[in-house]
């Protein structure tokens, strides 16, 4: 299949260029017969010639993307889907994946799956590919859906074979290992040849399945998992593999340790030059309503402190409601307006009503 903006030959069921990041709504088959493909010019269909699929907008003046990928307008390349984009697999669920203001390209990826009964289950993967080394963004997103695919195809085993409390416990933090694994596969080959690099592609990883009251946290890198509380108190579900982190079980405070320059230097992540790749993984309860967020830096920058993220998400649900695309746009845009200096993305699950909670051991 070939992108519309810039003709790169990709894998049938890719959703972004890998050359230019051109969203892969609608792709134009490429035919290994060229007399075939010149049949099919010298004879279009009458439905498909009469209702040509309308042309993008330019984000810059308004005016239409030409088939070459440039406005008609003014003149400039189109703004990659990669660049900012939105998921809901579920009306309880959604999030959204943004470029930021200060990078070039966006290297973070995100990747979601839900049953449509709020509550009932729900995968929430994003990854956050290294800056520092070219090619992350392919790394970020293949992982991501990798990651993704493993942990919704689990609970398709658990329905099948049933299980209680402590079973489900030891079954989802066994998968969440193996989405952890089978994302740094994915890694491999997403990148090729690049994997040979002495700084080859990489990304952080971090992950909540949602069980019915069971919430399943993996974690590899300074991704975050956050519990944030209606009531009562919010907490960051995941410890970060980081200078920082390192910084702070040492003594230092938070506001110190974020705030120096090797403050977001990642001490383990995906990628052919880990030094270890297995996800930490903590299974957990969370009580009473709430929201499950996933989220890259890009965010928890701005806010890091659990206290002070849930602030910031009730303000937001209290201006834009409880629908959580709008809710994670809303944080995507403060982050913007916070200066935006990284990838951005927010993932959330809501619930609305109180679930009861199996007894947790002494």
């Amino acid at each position: 299949m070939a992108c519309p903006a810039c003709a790169t030959v990709n894998d049938p069921d890719a959703k972004f260029c890998e050359e230019c990041g051109t969203q892969l709504g609608e792709l134009v088959e490429v035919s290994a017969d060229p007399d075939a493909a010149d049949d099919a010019q010298a004879e279009p269909d009458e439905a498909t010639s009469s209702t040509a699929a309308p042309r993008r907008a330019c984000v810059y003046c308004g005016g239409s993307i030409a088939d070459d990928g440039y406005c008609e307008l003014c003149g400039k390349p189109a703004q990659s889907e990669r660049d900012h984009w939105q998921e809901a697999p579920a009306a309880w669920v959604g999030g959204v994946c943004d470029r930021g203001i200060r990078h070039e390209i966006n290297e973070d990826a995100m990747a979601l799956a839900a049953d449509p009964q709020v509550g009932e289950f729900a995968v929430l993967v994003v990854c956050d590919g290294v800056s520092s080394t070219p090619g992350s963004d392919k790394a970020s997103l293949a992982a991501a859906r990798a990651a993704t695919a493993i942990l919704e195809a689990g609970r398709l085993t658990d329905l099948a074979d049933g299980h209680d409390d402590e079973y489900a416990q030891a079954r989802w933090s066994g998968r969440m290992l193996e989405a952890g694994e089978r994302a740094s596969a994915a890694i491999y080959e997403a990148i090729g040849e690049l994997a040979a690099r002495t700084n080859p592609p990489s990304c952080t990883f971090s992950a909540a399945v949602i069980d019915g009251p069971l919430v399943v946290v993996g974690q590899v890198g300074d991704s975050r998992v956050y519990w944030i509380a209606d009531e009562g108190k919010s907490r960051q579900l995941t410890t970060d593999d980081s200078w920082s982190q390192e910084m702070m079980a040492h003594g230092m405070s938070r506001q110190q340790a974020e705030s120096a320059p090797q403050a977001h230097s990642i001490t383990r992540w995906l990628g052919a030059d880990s030094p270890d790749e297995v996800p930490h993984v903590v299974p957990t309860y969370p009580t009473g309503a709430g929201w499950i967020l996933v989220c890259s830096d890009g965010l928890w920058n701005y806010c890091s402190d659990a206290d002070d993220l849930s602030e910031l998400v009730h303000r937001v649900v209290g201006s834009v409601g409880t629908n959580p695309v709008q809710v994670a746009s809303a944080l995507v845009d403060w982050a913007n307006e916070q200066g935006g200096q990284d990838n951005i993305t927010a993932a959330l699950a809501r619930f609305d009503s109180v679930v009861p909670t199996p007894a947790q051991p002494a």
